[in-house]
């Protein structure tokens, strides 16, 4: 049952469609739908017109290699010793031929993707299915493989099965045949094609709806002249554009592994040794996300231990400063599926198979974000909220090695289920001249964090040739502040010409994201949103993303004080005590029947239609505090409906369906930061257990020392069970 339901916090209205479901009820993504959706949006006429330059320019370029090629006697073509793909793709403006290579050298954990897969730790039972994702690569998949059943596709009609290709595929999609080659969205379909028309392709694909596209391959390192890397060349030039007009899609890239090769002899800083500024190409585009990799270790409640960048993993920055690479993910000794045979497997290393761990798991986050809202999210929100929730590493703030940390796919979905909670997500357009303000009340004793994210257009500006040339690619510079009392919070940025300083705070000119944190935060602040000179097209999308906030004054608790009122021929009012901010999903059924009737109201009553005489009812009510945080159902409660004659306004008149119902407790606060504390006598020898919603035992011990910590505990929903003496209790709380 849908019902829209428009709240105002601050002055800014949020309008909610509410999508109620069973708990643990599988939802299916409509892919074909939503794609369509998708498409409405789009200008194509300009896709049309940017697909017509791509094809081209592919044509000229293409005539021209060859013709180079063959003058200069360079292979088109090559497999090194260690197995590399290399392929001549084309000719740069300078004349350099460029050669793409693959970014492997022969995920899901690192990621946090597997608490979000079936008996993993959100118990979300999300795996891909009716999502697709595109792989491009030095050939295509061996999409006959056992572990991809019928789900693997090739996109372009490429016919050379390449053994890289097939890795990332399975990194992606494998079923779990093979239990430890299980990919990240393991019901998914991939589009499997050959990196040879990548944009053309990419573009159209894109047009069509796409969503995320992997590519693990990159400009060879030591095929070009030092003034490439980090250089804003027309390669990302053309695939911001991409992106620019395809505002859902994003493109998902590996960083590379070239940190040792002493390719870059004249780097933005120090020496090549040092391994700084070793980015190529499309990596160093703006609107995508380019993956490093990393050594991590995660605990079994997918907490990040510890973390460090990969030996092989290239290093940003990029010329004019922004943060390159965006964050990272595991990339060591990955198992997955081998171009062999049918049933053969590998291990590889490298950014290679770092990039579809983190493409799997945002493909999952845009699966579970159809789940609760019926939409998927514009890759600048989806971006941000993977920049924004991953797990930093090291100094405070992003580094020009791992960029915002190590990608955590389990927060990133907390932030998405808490929406209008204790999260907000907004994907607005400043229009040039406009300031956005939102005021928001502080989680006392939590971060607050501020990002936003946006799609920037493909800057006009290109390097043809100048080394380490510092001109920014940004068109839009949109700005972030927090201020409060006086006092402005600034987002973090880095400096290009000492990237082993950590970050620091100040105004960021250079990057299509910004995030502000304050560690502690406690009172009312306000995130402004502005931006610097005239906006190209006189406006900008963009995304705020917020967490560590309260956006409403609703309490997680069960309604009260339930009574019935003005008894007509054939319904009767049912009243509660009403709380603040609270959305009522009131059930009622008939005794001799299974199924509930839902109806939901923002008032402290509901009338209760179409009932018989002389039938007994039940009827039970919870708490919604926004489109997805609820409380239990209040007791069930029995009534016999007597028409006019129905005995008015005493709860008493009410029976409990089961005594065991009347053993409950609370705890305070609720939802708790720290700790928690009993609102009700137990024995000296009482026990607790904290159990996940999956059913996993998080923690144990005994009553006798009050309160019980909770601040190791990740934000979420959990269960508090208490045993004192033969007694059981149990009651739900929510950590923040």
């Amino acid at each position: 049952m849908d019902s829209r339901i428009r709240f105002f916090y601050n002055g800014v209205t949020m309008s909610f469609l509410f999508l109620f479901v069973s708990v643990g009820q599988k939802m299916v993504a409509q892919s074909l739908e939503l794609k369509s959706l998708i498409k409405k949006e789009y200008d194509f006429s300009k896709i049309g017109s940017m697909q017509v330059d791509l094809e081209f320019d592919y044509e000229v370029n293409r005539a021209k290699t060859m013709a180079m090629a063959k003058a200069n006697n360079l292979k088109i073509k090559e497999v090194l010793p260690n197995g590399k793909k290399v392929e001549l793709q084309e000719i740069g403006h300078d004349g350099s031929p460029i050669y793409y290579e693959t970014y492997a050298d022969n995920a899901s954990q690192t990621s946090r993707a597997s608490a979000l897969h079936n008996n993993g730790l959100l118990n979300l039972d999300l795996d891909g299915l009716g999502m697709e994702v595109g792989v491009w690569d030095a050939g295509v998949a061996m999409t006959t493989h056992q572990e991809y059943d019928v789900r693997a596709h090739v996109g372009d009609g490429g016919t050379e099965i390449d053994a890289h290709a097939t890795m990332v595929t399975g990194s992606l999609i494998s079923s779990g045949i093979k239990r430890n080659a299980q990919g990240v969205a393991y019901r998914a379909s991939v589009l499997s094609h050959d990196w040879t028309r990548d944009k053309i392709e990419v573009a159209e694909a894109a047009a069509n709806g796409l969503l995320l596209s992997n590519h693990s391959y990159g400009i060879k390192t030591d095929r070009v002249p030092d003034w490439y890397f980090g250089s804003y060349i027309k390669v990302a030039q053309d695939w911001d554009n991409i992106m620019y007009n395809a505002p859902y899609y994003l493109m998902v890239t590996a960083a590379g592994n070239a940190r040792h090769s002493g390719d870059n002899e004249s780097p933005v800083f120090g020496t090549s040794a040092d391994g700084f500024d070793l980015l190529l190409g499309f990596t160093v585009a703006k609107n995508g996300l380019t993956v490093a990799g990393s050594n991590s270790r995660i605990d079994t409640r997918g907490n990040l231990k510890e973390a460090s960048v990969s030996a092989y993993s290239s290093y940003g920055p990029v010329d004019d400063g922004r943060i390159k690479p965006d964050l990272a993910g595991d990339g060591s000794s990955i198992l997955s599926t081998d171009a062999k045979s049918e049933t053969s497997y590998d291990i590889s290393a490298g950014t290679s198979m770092a990039t579809p761990g983190v493409t799997g798991a945002l493909l999952l986050l845009q699966q579970y974000n159809e789940q609760l809202y019926g939409s998927y999210l514009k890759a600048a929100t989806l971006k941000g909220l993977a920049l924004h929730t991953a797990d930093d590493v090291d100094a405070p703030g992003p580094d020009y090695k791992m960029g915002w940390g190590v990608m955590n796919a389990k927060r990133a979905a907390e932030v998405l289920h808490q929406k209008e909670f204790s999260t907000q997500i907004l994907e607005n357009t400043l229009v040039d001249g406009e300031i956005f303000e939102l005021t928001v009340k502080a989680t006392e004793g939590a971060t607050l964090m501020a990002s936003i994210s946006w799609t920037d257009p493909a800057s006009e500006y290109i390097n043809r040739g100048e080394l380490n040339d510092g001109t920014p690619a940004l068109v839009n510079d949109l700005d972030i502040r927090i201020t409060q009392d006086g006092k402005t919070f600034l987002p973090w940025k880095l400096n290009p010409k000492n990237p082993n300083a950590p970050a620091e705070h100040g105004d960021n000119r250079v990057d299509p994201f910004e995030k502000i944190e304050i560690p502690n935060a406690l009172g009312t602040y306000t995130i402004i949103v502005s931006h610097k000179r005239g906006l190209l097209q006189d406006k900008q999308d963009y995304s705020l993303i917020v967490s560590g906030a309260s956006f409403t004054e609703c309490s997680l608790n069960s309604p009260s004080g339930l009574s019935l009122e003005n008894p007509l021929d054939n319904k009767i009012m049912l009243k509660w005590n009403e709380i603040v901010d609270g959305l009522y999903e009131v059930q009622y059924r008939k005794e001799s029947e299974g199924s509930w009737i839902s109806i939901f109201t923002t008032t402290g009553s509901k009338t209760l239609s179409d009932l018989v005489l002389n039938e007994s009812y039940v009827v039970r009510v919870r708490t919604f505090c926004s489109q997805n945080i609820a409380s239990e159902f209040s007791m069930e409660y029995k009534f016999t409906f007597d028409g006019p004659n129905t005995v008015v306004g005493l709860l008493d008149t009410f029976q409990t369906l089961s005594a065991d119902q009347g053993i409950s407790f609370s705890v305070y606060p609720n939802p708790a930061v720290n700790q928690i504390s009993l609102l009700t006598e137990v024995g000296a020898s009482a026990m607790y257990r904290i159990i996940s919603p999956a059913g996993i035992e998080l923690k144990v011990g005994t009553i006798e020392k009050e309160p019980i910590p909770v601040a190791d505990l990740a934000t979420g929903m959990y269960i508090l069970q208490i045993k004192d003496g033969d007694t059981y209790k149990s009651t739900k709380f929510f950590k923040n």
